[in-house]
Formats: structure tokens, sequence, C-alpha cells
């Protein structure tokens, strides 16, 4: 653990160094002309707005895994430090803590590396267990090793002063026209990449409505269209949304439509915009002209950029939530930590 952190800091140099680089030069980037037909320019700008959406997803792939690069390293360091300071409150040396901590505990049975070989026989080029017995043995003893080193770290955490000041990975999106609950500035952002006739989406309905319920003014719920090609309906459905929306009924459309997704073809979502009291000839000619079609397309596209994949995509504060449609638990641990982070609880 100790030889990683200075190795690894030497990765996240080079890295900042480049990031450091486009920054300086990303405020001259849209004029740049790439290429020049008759002198006529063709710039960077050009380039953008045909294949804007994929240079954002590598843009965004790019911030993910430089974040996780830094994150790793920074645990690893910490956790190297928490353990030179056990060692040197023993009066030991780190190499006297780590035979102390694994002894008698790095034993490798045949079982676990003939279990190991078998798990993995597809990827070992068709190489024998007794040819590889000995690395493999070293590999589970170093693997050990690592965990025992790994779990005392973590224990020493909760014994010592560690304050982590890095932030987490955030995504920031321009929600200014997406329908919302809640005031404007609450603490806690909700964003939500959904499709009303995905079924994950309609099981996370009831954790969206607990959501709001338990955390009332301090939680904004916002909602972005992401309808998917699988679902014939979800374009229809997304559409109709903001139809209602433009009459104020944004969110009585989006609970009737979850809680009726079997039943989202034009004439049901009609039938829906009558039983909520909507002007039926404006909604009619709104849905029927698909006036609110580029604004869904624009929400895909942002979603896309932001590396939404399926439904419902979840982010708090800008913070990706594993998963999908995740547990109730899962999103108000989430939450408390970002009310803890802003001062709010």
């Amino acid at each position: 653990m100790r030889t990683l952190s200075r190795k690894t800091g030497t990765v996240i140099g080079a890295i900042v160094g480049i990031l450091l680089i486009a920054c300086s030069e990303g405020g001259s980037q849209e004029a740049e002309v790439l290429a020049t037909i008759d002198g006529q320019p063709v710039s960077m700008a050009d380039v953008e707005d045909m294949a804007g959406d994929q240079l954002g997803q590598l843009d965004h792939e790019y911030r993910i895994q430089r974040y996780q690069l830094i994150e790793s390293a920074l645990n690893q360091i910490v956790g190297s430090r928490l353990l030179e300071l056990e060692a040197e409150a023993r009066g030991m040396s780190f190499e006297e803590l780590v035979a102390a901590e694994t002894a008698g505990r790095l034993q490798v049975t045949e079982d676990e590396i003939t279990s190991w070989y078998e798990r993995n026989a597809a990827s070992l080029s068709g190489r024998s267990l007794e040819e590889l017995y000995p690395r493999i043995e070293e590999y589970l003893t170093s693997t050990k090793r690592e965990q025992i080193l790994s779990e005392l770290a973590q224990r020493l955490r909760g014994e010592r002063e560690v304050e982590v000041l890095l932030e987490p990975f955030r995504v920031e999106f321009d929600n200014s026209r997406a329908p919302a609950l809640g005031p404007a500035g609450a603490p806690v952002t909700l964003t939500e990449f959904s499709d009303f006739e995905c079924p994950f989406c309609g099981r996370f309905f009831p954790t969206h409505q607990r959501l709001m319920e338990t955390y009332g003014n301090r939680l904004r719920v916002v909602f972005r269209q992401y309808p998917l090609n699988t679902h014939p309906n979800a374009f229809s459905a997304a559409l109709a949304s903001l139809c209602a929306d433009e009459q104020g009924r944004f969110w009585e459309m989006h609970d009737l439509m979850f809680a009726e997704q079997d039943q989202l073809g034009v004439a049901a979502l009609k039938e829906k915009a009558s039983r909520l009291g909507l002007d039926r000839q404006r909604f009619d000619e709104c849905l029927d002209s698909g006036q609110y079609a580029e604004r869904v397309r624009s929400d895909v596209r942002e979603g896309n950029r932001a590396g939404v994949s399926g439904t419902p995509a979840l982010y708090v504060n800008g913070i990706p939530v594993p998963g999908g449609a995740a547990p109730y638990e899962a999103l108000a641990r989430l939450i408390d930590q970002e009310l803890e982070r802003a001062g709010a609880r």
C-alpha cells in the first residue's frame, strides 16, 4: 500500500496537468478553424453541431474516470498513512505491523486454489492447474494480505480524525425549463430522467412520493424526459406531460400516467386530460402537433451527455445514483449526506 501512493500521485499530477492545459485552451475552442473550403472556415463549433453529443459523452466518461482514479488514490494514501501511524503508535516498523496483523491468516488451501482456477478457466488459455498452481497461490495470498490491511485501515478511520474533503463527482444540468416539485432554493435536488412507459420507473414512483413526504421543502424533484425507443407510447406520453405542464397540471398527469402505465396510447392520454379538467382543445392541439418534441429530444441529448443509458436515471445534487430504481433507503442516505454538507439536517 505504501508504494502505490507515490505512483498514483504521479499519475494524478499528470492528469491534472492535462486538465489545466485543456482549460487554458478552452476559451478559444469554439472559434478554432479546423479546415477551410475556398477560404470558408469549418470551425470547432461546426464539429460540435454534428458530434456534440458524442463529444459530451466522451467528456463525461473522462471526468468520471479521472474522479475515480483520484478517489482510489486518495483512499490508498489515507489507508497507508493510517497504517504507518498505527505502526508508530505500537512502536513497530510498518513491516512488523503487517507481519503481526497477517500472522496465521495468509494460508491458502488447495480447495481455494482449485475453485479460483475453475471460476477463471475460460480466460486462462487452456493452461493447466498444475502449471498455474504456484501463481494462483501467490495471487490469493497477496489478495488476503491486502484485504486484511484494508480492513485494518477502515477500522483505524473510525478511531482517528479523518476528514475527506474531496467533493463527490457531480454532473451539472440545466433544469431551468423542466417541471419540478419543491422550492428552487432547496438544499437538495433530485434530478430524474424517466420514461412514463418504463416498468422500473413505475416501481420508483412510490419512492419518489415517499421522499417528497419525508423531506418536504428541503428537497426539489426535477423531472427530465427520457423516453426509450423500445417503448412505443413513451414519446407521446412525454409530449402529453409537457402539454399538461403548459396548463399547470404536469404532476397530476405524471401521477395518473404512472398509475395507468398500460393505458398510454394517444386516445387514452386525451381521456386522461379530460379527467384532469384540462382544456381539451388546447391539449389535443398541443399533443397532435408534437409541440414539445424538440424539448423532449433536448432532454434526451442532455441525458446522453450525462451518461444516461436507461431509466430511471437518478442524480442527487448531480451525484449519479447507481442501480436505476434505487430503493428509498439508498436515496435517503445520499440525501442526508447532502443535507449534512449543506448544514441543513
